[in-house]
């Protein structure tokens, strides 16, 4: 009797467990809906903003992008580590610190790393081996693209002050709710813009100048960039969180259902050496 009340024990909480899990699941779906809704807003204006920023400059004269395409020699690196505040969310945040290792370990191994960690799960685990400067895991407390605009200004002002050599971004790319790809992004300098025949015969008009439009677009192309990335993380990881309760519910369903068919057996084994005792008895009785 004891093994079945520990039995009844484990089934009862499996259950609440279940509870648990379904309802993190239904929460993560509805907070899904509005992050997936965000990047489908916000990407057409990030790829048109883009698209006008290489027309630009693919008509400028010499090396006019500005302070931000600097090219110099690698000595310092910043690498801005998008992870989340909370866990159950599978491999999510453990695929982006084994990723940020991996760059700060092989990639930049003969330079200075530095690390801006956004989100807690990374800077527990990171603080431990990197050197992080900044932890911006308050950001998703008030998440827009003013506070993210602050972040991105402080490091465009760390690139230009020659303060960093090169920025990367490491972050989840949502592709799926069941799918999400670690990507590591270059933040600054900025990529070389590839040209081709029709950008190059793009004919605009430009008021002011071509060199204080690009000053001013590629500020904010930048911050949109930073913005993308870390919407793109957020989506993931609710696409993450809700997957891996899903998957979580069912494999306690599962227990559960063996656990029912155990007490079963238990039980009924229970019953038979009742009824064996209750015989026998009667049978000593009457011999």
């Amino acid at each position: 009797m004891a093994n079945l009340k520990e039995i009844r024990n484990r089934i009862s909480s499996i259950g609440s467990t279940m509870q648990i899990t379904s309802a993190m699941k239904m929460v993560s779906a509805a907070k899904l809906k509005k992050a997936t809704d965000t990047i489908t807003a916000m990407r057409p204006y990030s790829e048109k903003l883009t698209e006008i920023i290489q027309n630009v400059s693919a008509t400028l004269e010499g090396d006019n992008s500005g302070v931000y395409s600097q090219v110099r020699e690698v000595k310092n690196v910043l690498i801005i580590a998008v992870t989340s505040n909370r866990g159950l969310c599978g491999a999510f945040n453990s695929n982006i610190i084994k990723q940020v290792n991996v760059l700060a370990t092989e990639t930049y191994k003969n330079a200075n790393v530095n690390v801006i960690t956004v989100g807690k799960k990374g800077n527990d685990i990171l603080s431990k081996t990197l050197n992080i400067v900044d932890n911006q895991s308050s950001l998703f407390d008030h998440f827009d693209f003013d506070h993210t605009a602050i972040i991105a200004e402080q490091v465009m002002a760390d690139f230009v002050n020659e303060k960093y050599d090169s920025v990367q971004i490491v972050y989840n790319q949502f592709k799926n709710a069941a799918t999400q790809i670690v990507v590591t992004e270059q933040f600054l300098p900025l990529l070389p813009i590839e040209t081709n025949e029709n950008t190059a015969a793009s004919d605009y008009i430009y008021e002011p100048s071509k060199e204080e439009i690009i000053e001013t677009l590629i500020p904010l192309s930048l911050k949109t960039q930073l913005f993308k990335a870390i919407a793109d993380s957020v989506a993931s990881e609710h696409g993450a969180r809700m997957t891996a309760m899903h998957k979580a519910t069912d494999n306690a369903t599962e227990l559960r259902d063996q656990l029912k068919l155990t007490y079963n057996k238990a039980r009924q084994a229970a019953i038979t050496n009742e009824i064996l005792e209750i015989v026998g008895g009667a049978e000593a009785l009457n011999n």
